[in-house]
């Protein structure tokens, strides 16, 4: 007789529910470190104390175990910090022993070059976690984005819960990390929200998102590098109402500060490699000299900076900012990725900095905005962007 007793995983709605299916996600991971024709699985366990699928590694010469490939049982997701790094496995299958790598050794031990990337402007329309699956592994230099925000507007009101909007920048943070080349940098321009009340007898909420995100980065591969706070002139938060009843009654317990700043959040991917090691080991030490900062820098971690505003798109960033970060964490003819690109202003910011840039918005209006902003960037040169689920731009000579 079938048993009609649900398992733990369909208790917990886990997306992946059976061995079957960790088996799958684990070969994908597998087949990705090229060692499928050396490693088998053991018995896939689920562990719901931490929400995860533990698969264990054997090799397949002697049925030893090597390590274990674990897998978030409710997005599907390798983790790859609590997995068994492939260079390890390798090293097991080698049956050489483990020793830590010495940065100051690495650092030095090769002047061997990287490739560049090859990839050129792009533009494309759709949801940024299908069209980052796409692109090459490691083609990217730079990723410098906003996100939208939680359900701060009602034009946000995408997610149902928090924890759904936190999933999709997972996702979106774990494909990144494939594309994005070894120990560089991540950008992230963001905020906590305020939710207002539905009522006069419920309290608005805010919700520390920055400190949320940054647990998803460290998870997905990348360390923290900087935290950088934007500052906006006095008064630009007081459209948020924030502060306005303590202002007229200043009783205590009901002080709220009104928010004027920001986050700019900086994050590499993880490596065993020194910064020096992406400055060196450059195939074209020109680009790294025309690179250099002047003088004119940011010297602390405070930038004040005007925040923008456009008719167009309810939540832009300062073409300032997004040009600060450009020359600070990329090499001129870089390639650099912006997810939620809104009307482009990290393309613009690129441009005008000498670099390439691939511009990903699922607003199709948008979309159109930046093809039609980038025949202004770039002249003539803007019929070569390729165009991804939109229409190529055309360019009349005649009218530039």
């Amino acid at each position: 007789m079938t048993s009609n007793k649900k398992t733990v995983a369909e208790k917990r709605l886990y997306s992946i529910l059976d061995v079957q299916s960790a088996k799958k996600v684990a070969s994908i991971w597998l087949e990705g470190a090229e060692l499928e024709n050396a490693i088998d699985f053991g018995l896939p366990e689920v562990d719901d104390r931490y929400h995860v699928w533990r698969v264990p590694l054997l090799a397949k010469s002697n049925g030893v175990r090597l390590g274990e490939v674990v897998i978030d049982a409710r997005n599907s997701l390798i983790l790859e910090g609590k997995s068994t790094n492939p260079a390890t496995l390798e090293a097991r299958l080698l049956g050489r022993q483990e020793r830590p790598i010495s940065p100051r050794r690495v650092s030095h031990k090769s002047n061997s070059k990287y490739e560049l990337s090859d990839l050129r402007n792009t533009i494309a329309g759709g949801d940024c976690e299908e069209i980052l699956q796409e692109l090459p592994a490691e083609s990217v230099d730079l990723v410098f984005t906003s996100p939208p925000y939680y359900n701060a507007r009602p034009e946000y009101a995408d997610y149902l819960t928090y924890d759904e909007y936190l999933l999709k920048l997972r996702k979106i943070i774990h494909n990144t990390h494939r594309v994005l080349s070894e120990g560089r940098f991540f950008v992230i321009n963001i905020a906590p929200v305020l939710i207002r009340r539905a009522s006069r007898g419920e309290a608005s909420k805010r919700i520390a998102v920055p400190f949320d995100v940054h647990q998803l980065f460290i998870q997905e591969g990348f360390e923290f590098m900087e935290d950088i706070i934007w500052e906006k002139p006095e008064g630009a938060g007081w459209a948020t109402s924030r502060g306005r009843r303590f202002a007229a009654d200043r009783n205590p317990l009901q002080y709220k500060a009104v928010p004027v700043t920001e986050y700019i959040l900086v994050y590499r991917k993880k490596t065993a490699k020194l910064i020096d090691w992406n400055i060196r080991a450059h195939p074209n030490p020109e680009l790294v000299a025309q690179s250099r900062i002047d003088d004119d820098y940011e010297r602390t971690n405070i930038w004040r900076i005007p925040p923008s505003y456009d008719k167009r798109h309810p939540a832009i960033f300062p073409l300032e900012m997004a040009e600060k970060v450009v020359k600070y964490y990329s090499f001129k003819k870089d390639v650099v990725l912006d997810p939620f690109a809104g009307i482009g202003t990290v393309g613009r910011a690129a441009t005008r900095l000498g670099r390439r840039f691939i511009l990903i918005e699922q607003d199709m209006n948008y979309v159109n905005i930046i093809r039609d902003e980038a025949k202004a960037w770039m002249g003539p040169e803007a019929r070569n962007i390729l165009t991804i689920n939109c229409p190529p731009i055309s360019v009349d000579d005649t009218l530039l």
